[in-house]
């Protein structure tokens, strides 16, 4: 019996087909929900059917990280893989504001293309500053030597520093999954060669606790949503685990791969079909 097997195209195409499905639940369905509260039927039906899309759709964020990491390590050129991502961050915002807001521009959420964009730039400067460190170690092994441990900790510093600070600009700027977006890239990257086991584990983690904070800060102020009720909430991100299945069958290889074009414009063109698809049927255009 032939073994089965994902290539990263493979990857690729199971992160569409589940955010696209997740995005069609939180747009369609969830306008659907919000029309029929207002006319005011009965939506606990509907609300499950949503949710079940929703975690379904948590499973393509955890390929995209997986994949960003892939695509940092294999690339011919990071900084054209860094202007790709920034460039249809810019290219997207505007088809996903339409989508979940309505509106043409939303200060209030950006899209996840930003989020990948700072998590890769973390990987970019957190790699060239511990090449720097292994430089400084090669060049001056004697670790009594106050020069090698300035250059050391000005390096880690850079490290840490830029960790964090692409961290607080994902929370700043609302981009999807925030911080906890940021942090997963991050983690596949420690973890790209560590045993399975632990990388779950770590991934879980992050996004549990990476959401779970991210929902706290948000409701800080509020008094119908207590801690505890705010983590049984991001609990549903654990659905995202379900990536590692594919994740584990992954063979390595690049597979027959779209256009980048196509790849990159899947994105803000399937946002647009999905707020045309609302303003249809609801007779708004």
């Amino acid at each position: 019996m032939k073994r089965i097997v994902f290539t990263n195209a493979g990857l690729k195409n199971i992160a569409y087909v589940t955010m696209f499905i997740d995005h069609f639940f939180a747009v369609v369905i969830m306008e659907m929900i919000r029309r029929q509260s207002a006319a005011g039927y009965e939506t606990d039906l509907l609300r499950q059917i949503y949710s079940a899309g929703r975690a379904v759709g948590r499973i393509s964020f955890v390929l995209f990280a997986y994949l960003a990491v892939e695509g940092f390590l294999h690339t011919r050129s990071r900084r054209a893989y860094l202007s790709r991502l920034g460039i249809f961050a810019l290219v997207s915002e505007v088809p996903f504001d339409l989508a979940f807001s309505g509106e043409i521009v939303d200060r209030g959420s950006q899209n996840v293309f930003f989020t990948l964009f700072l998590g890769v730039f973390t990987l970019t400067v957190w790699e060239w500053a511990g090449n720097n460190v292994r430089q400084v170690q090669g060049c001056c092994p004697d670790r009594r030597d106050r020069c090698w441990w300035a250059y050391v900790i000005a390096f880690r510093a850079v490290q840490s520093g830029t960790v964090a600070c692409c961290c607080v600009i994902a929370y700043a700027l609302h981009t999807d999954y925030k911080y906890m977006g940021v942090l997963l890239i991050f983690t596949f990257y420690l973890m790209h060669d560590g045993k399975l086991i632990p990388k779950i584990v770590l991934a879980g983690c992050v996004m549990l606790f990476g959401i779970w904070s991210v929902n706290c800060l948000r409701y800080r102020d509020s008094e119908l949503y207590t801690k505890a009720y705010l983590f049984r909430f991001s609990m549903r991100e654990l659905y995202g685990l379900t990536a590692f299945v594919p994740i584990i069958l992954y063979d390595g290889s690049k597979g027959r791969q779209l256009p980048k074009a196509v790849c990159y414009g899947f994105y803000p063109v399937h946002l647009l079909i999905l707020h045309w698809v609302v303003k249809v049927i609801w007779g708004n255009i």
